[in-house]
């Protein structure tokens, strides 16, 4: 099993990480999300985060994954890590499957305990799924997406943003929205970048 990364730059700090395109598996991945909510008296003053809307279309694709809970964001942490790099890496290998995307995170809650569900996009259908994998096929669908590039515990921003645009425009999610893990948070020489050079994209799919 590959080490689990822990980088612990801020409490509320996401580093998200992308596929490794020379073999297929995606690198270790750590998640920090809060604990508790913030008090008012606990926000500094920072730069405003970059969130670019976009309305669009989201092709089919399979997609596997594993839900999971955790009592705190160091659990999280550990728990995705193992999830990405471990468990559905070892399964892709193994089932001969190839990945087709960024790793993806839904969460039914925004603060511990968590209960979230975590795969990645993957080439075609499983002949043989193993217990406690989860295998969807996602049809075509509009969606609207905010790009967000910033500190992590700033997207409640994009989330209220994509949430009154379908307000505004009428529209109705039919799904539970998610995250992806666009850019890897690390340059070449594993130190951490700019938060405003890593981009998740919080998608929302609508009808």
């Amino acid at each position: 099993m590959k080490n689990i990364l822990l980088v612990l730059f801020v409490l509320n700090l996401i580093i998200s990480c992308k596929v490794n395109n020379e073999n297929d598996e995606p690198k270790d991945t750590v998640i920090l999300k809060e604990n508790k909510p913030r008090s008012k008296s606990d926000s500094t003053p920072r730069n405003a985060p970059i969130i670019n809307i976009a309305d669009t279309v989201a092709l089919p694709y399979h997609f596997i994954s594993v839900k999971d809970s955790a009592v705190n964001n160091v659990r999280l942490s550990l728990k995705l890590g193992f999830i990405y790099s471990d468990r559905l890496s070892s399964f892709i290998k193994h089932s001969k499957l190839k990945i087709m995307g960024h790793p993806m995170a839904c969460y039914k809650t925004q603060k511990a305990p968590f209960f979230f569900e975590a795969g990645i996009a993957i080439d075609k259908k499983p002949t043989k799924l193993e217990p406690g994998i989860i295998y969807k096929h996602i049809g075509k669908r509009k969606v609207i997406v905010a790009h967000f590039f910033g500190p992590y515990e700033e997207t409640v921003q994009a989330y209220q943003i994509l949430n009154e645009w379908l307000k505004d425009n009428k529209k109705k999610a039919i799904d539970k929205p998610y995250e992806i893990y666009v850019e890897d948070p690390l340059d070449e020489n594993g130190k951490a970048k700019d938060s405003y050079q890593v981009q998740t994209d919080i998608v929302i799919p609508y009808e």
